[in-house]
């Protein structure tokens, strides 16, 4: 399978999963998924039939409410069977809305944020005392760069040389209900520059910008690299395309599902079958006038309303 199969699958399993389950957070899961596509057909080292095999390469999922992309890869690359998938967020479910590591494959269970880098760093150091040879990778949100625990573990991985750790950052700039630099302005290059680790800025839907950046992270002086990926959140749905309102909301039956599935469709491979819906979903269903409809959301009366505007 490649990174583009993959990562489109992940889209594609995410709309069916926070459909069916009610589940929320579906713009980060496909701001994320071309990172997760590439990290688990081109980088990680890992055994399916052996999850617990001491030389796979350790990752966090530290923005723990994108979970589902996860499960998708690790579903797709032979940990546990496809269909499970289907179960997402449903009671007595493995798969709980926020990671959990009760599914073969998953090392740590996030969702507190600013919690997957410290371990993550701890991981490396472990890594280097013991002599071994796999790196620890983290995937973040920019919003949980907000963290103080984030520079703490960022001070403790460049004072120890950790080079066998990598961070991710998902930088769609939008976090909770808000963009990001209203909700606390940084730079965020010349932030993790500060603290001394080395800094690799790339397109986050880009395979082969990802790929090369992350293939080879080793660097003459030591430092812990992140990789700051500028990604879309909501990419690959248009209506859901830094819409803030798509960071809680879920696609809905009718035209959200729809307008959705069919959007992802055009952009299917060849080589890639749909599952539930192997030819997409009736025109007459999904014509693209049902995806102009309004749709508002009130939060919380005192911090956000929002309306989705005819589109």
């Amino acid at each position: 399978m490649t990174s583009k199969e993959l990562a489109w699958l992940i889209r594609r399993h995410g709309i069916e999963m926070t459909h069916l389950s009610g589940g929320s957070h579906i713009g980060a899961i496909l701001s994320v998924a071309d990172i997760m596509g590439v990290l688990y057909t081109d980088i990680l080292k890992f055994d399916s039939s052996n999850p617990e095999w001491d030389g796979r390469d350790r990752f966090i999922l530290s923005k723990g409410h994108a979970g589902a992309s996860v499960y998708a890869a690790i579903a797709e690359n032979g940990f546990f069977p496809v269909e499970e998938l289907k179960t997402h967020y449903a009671n007595g479910s493995r798969l709980s809305g926020h990671v959990s590591h009760h599914l073969p494959g998953i090392d740590f269970s996030t969702g507190s944020l600013g919690h997957g880098l410290p371990v993550a760093a701890g991981r490396a150091l472990a890594a280097k005392q013991d002599g071994k040879m796999f790196r620890s990778f983290v995937v973040m949100g920019d919003g949980e760069c907000n963290e103080g625990s984030v520079w703490e573990a960022a001070e403790f991985a460049n004072h120890y040389k950790l080079d066998n750790l990598v961070a991710i950052v998902d930088h769609n700039h939008m976090q909770s209900l808000d963009y990001c630099n209203n909700t606390l302005e940084v730079d965020m290059a010349k932030r993790w520059e500060g603290f001394g680790w080395n800094v690799i800025e790339v397109d986050g839907h880009n395979h082969d910008e990802l790929r090369n950046a992350l293939k080879d992270t080793s660097n003459p002086e030591h430092k812990p690299t992140v990789v700051i990926a500028h990604t879309v959140k909501g990419k690959g749905v248009s209506f859901m395309e830094m819409d803030i309102l798509w960071h809680y909301r879920f696609p809905h039956e009718g035209w959200e599902y729809n307008c959705a599935v069919n959007e992802l469709h055009k952009t299917k491979p060849e080589t890639v079958t749909d599952q539930y819906t192997p030819d997409g979903c009736p025109e007459t269903q999904a014509e693209p006038e049902n995806c102009r409809h309004t749709v508002s959301e009130t939060y919380h009366p005192t911090y956000y309303t929002r309306e989705v505007e005819d589109r």
